[in-house]
Formats: structure tokens, sequence, C-alpha cells
């Protein structure tokens, strides 16, 4: 009995330009499954074998190794590629896609301060969901909006090559700390029990809330090892900034010298503080520009401490917020991990020309 191998099929000729490619497309983890397959039908086509040994090894059916067998005969590499689908005719336009752009950049609706895609639907004259795709493509988000505070320093440029110059080269035998404090920071506990997280259902707590008081936290974050100071205190006065400068110095060895990185407060600059910073001469203070308060890395610190416990926090008295302010402090210095700057004086310097230039530029 005759083994029937199928009818015998003309073998595909490749140039080596194309080989390349079909096996480009095999090899790539990136290509589309489908065309992956093809190119492995094609390649396979090359031996000169019938459809249905090549279909058997591939596991298709014989009349998809015919059909891109054929269509790689007739149109070659792109053949092998989808043709576009049938489908309704498009009726948004580039002229109205333009328009709803134009109108979402440059003006306003009579009624409201920005754009709703139910306002612009209405009119444009197409869909909510259109409008919605439209602004999605382009990345326009008219419900929102940013707050931004350029400083008035005249000695900014100074103070920000000289505050990110320790960041990125620290000097040696020294140690840097970027120092502030975060003040009014409320005990809150909620009026009524909170109901913890179920399967389906996210936490719930009432939207009011009781008072128990307020702390000001002090800290002083290492900038390279991450490791931070910190200690509670009723008020933020000069006084109790001075008492954590004196934590600081009993925490940091006398061998060392001290670069302090501070905001501009009234508290830092008293003459209770000159004095104290005059006697000890290893201190160094750095001042950031004022309304520049981002070039203090410990101000990234405290929103990680806010999320982390104070913002869904429970407390019941400022005893119990003191506390669990301590236990994150211990916990961070368990393991600390710095914050990296990566930007340079000259790259923060020429991103503020450049959002300096935009503002002025823009009509308001």
């Amino acid at each position: 009995m005759t083994n029937r191998r199928g009818r015998p099929s003309t073998r595909v000729i490749v140039s080596p330009s194309e080989r390349a490619t079909l096996d480009q497309w095999v090899r790539r983890r990136s290509t589309a499954q489908g065309l992956a397959l093809r190119a492995r039908i094609v390649l396979a086509c090359t031996s000169g074998r019938p459809d249905v040994e090549i279909a058997r090894e591939l596991h298709v059916h014989r009349l998809t190794v015919g059909e891109w067998r054929r269509r790689f005969q007739r149109a070659r590499l792109d053949g092998l590629l989808d043709e576009p689908r049938p489908g309704a005719p498009r009726r948004i336009t580039d002229r109205m896609v333009e328009t709803v752009i134009t109108e979402t950049l440059e003006a306003t609706p009579r009624d409201a301060t920005h754009w709703s895609t139910r306002s612009m639907a209405k009119v444009s004259g197409m869909s909510q969901s259109a409008v919605a795709r439209i602004w999605k493509a382009f990345a326009l988000q008219p419900h929102r909006v940013e707050t931004f505070k350029l400083s008035k320093d005249p000695l900014f440029i100074d103070k920000v090559r000289d505050i990110v110059g320790l960041y990125l080269a620290p000097p040696d035998h020294a140690l840097v700390l970027c120092v502030d404090e975060k003040s009014q920071i409320q005990a809150l506990d909620r009026s009524a029990p909170v109901l913890p997280l179920r399967p389906g259902q996210a936490e719930r707590r009432t939207h009011d809330y009781v008072r128990h008081g307020t702390t000001t936290l002090f800290a002083a974050l290492d900038v390279k090892t991450g490791t931070v100071i910190g200690e509670c205190h009723g008020r933020h006065r000069a006084r109790e900034f001075r008492r954590f400068l004196d934590t600081i110095d009993v925490a940091v060895p006398p061998a060392l010298d001290v670069h302090l990185i501070l905001d501009n407060y009234a508290t830092h600059k008293t003459a209770a503080i000159r004095r104290w910073l005059a006697k000890r001469p290893r201190y160094h203070v750095h001042f950031t520009p004022t309304s520049a308060s981002w070039l203090n890395l410990v101000e990234r610190w405290f929103v990680e401490l806010t999320d982390k416990q104070i913002r869904r926090g429970v407390h019941r008295s400022t005893r119990e917020l003191v506390h669990a302010i301590q236990r994150y402090l211990a916990i961070t210095n368990e393991t600390p991990r710095p914050f990296v700057w990566h930007k340079t004086a000259d790259e923060i310097l020429a991103s503020v020309a450049r959002f300096c230039q935009r503002t002025s530029n823009s009509g308001h």
C-alpha cells in the first residue's frame, strides 16, 4: 500500500535578504504570533515538501499552507502582513478631530471654567465617548489642574548650585543633613469606628472626625545613608529647633563636619540659633531658595510619612500620634534607603528657564 504524501508543490525561492527577514520574524519575541507562523510556513516551503507534510509539522491545515505560499509568491514579504480589515466607513474626520483639539486648548465653555466630555460633545456634535477617545489620544485632561510657584530669590542660581553640589558630590569627612519641621500634625480620631477592608468592599470611615491636638516633627535626613534623626515637640519655635540641634549634635560624631540644608523659616534665623551655630564652627548652613522647598530632600521623606502613617491613621491622642511617628522612624532606620538625586544644577536651571519662557509666552 502506497503512502499518500500529497500533491507535489512548487518549491518557494527566497532571496538572501528575504530569508534574513523571515528568520528575524521567527526569532524575535515581539513579532505577532500570526506573522511568525506565516514566516515559518514560507521557510518550510523553501524545501519543496508537500503542503500536507508542512501542515502536519506546523500543526495547521494544508489549505493554510497553500494560502500563505500563494500570498508570498504573489506579493513576497508584503503578502504576509495583515491586510486592512473591512468595516464601517470612518465618520469622524481629521477636520473634526482638529476642531475638538483647538476648542479644548484655546476656548472655554460659556458656563464653566473648563471642558467636560459632555459639554464638548454638545458643542462639537460628537458622542461623549468620541470626545473621550480624542482627548486620550492627544493626552488632554481639561478636568485636571496643577499648581506651580517660581522662586523670586535673587540668589536662586547660586543656592541651587550650592545645594545640588552637596547632593551630587558631598564633601569628605562631613555629613550632609536635610533638616526641616513638619508642623501642625493633627491627631485625628473618627466619630465612629472604622469598618475594615473586606472582599469586594473598601475600608470605610466617617467623613467627620475629632481633633485631639497637634504635634510638630523635627527631622534631619542623612543624604548619604537615608537614616533620619527625628523628635516631636508640642510647638515649633526657635527654642524647640535649638533643642533639636542639640539632638543632632549628640548623634553626629564630633570628628565630622555637618552641612545643614534648611529653608528660610524664621525660627532658623533667630539670634539664638545664630549664636548656637557660631559656637560650633563645624556646622555649615545652606539655605534653600525662597519658594523652593523641593530642593530639600527631607520633604520627600515627609511625603512617605504622610502617605504611610498620618493620612489614614486614627489617633485618639497626641501621645498615640507621637508613638506612631516614632515607630515609623525606627522602622525607617532599620533598613534606610537614601533618596538619590539625579539632576545636575545646569539641568534644573535649564528646565526652569524653559518653564519661564513658556509662561511668559502664554498670553496671560
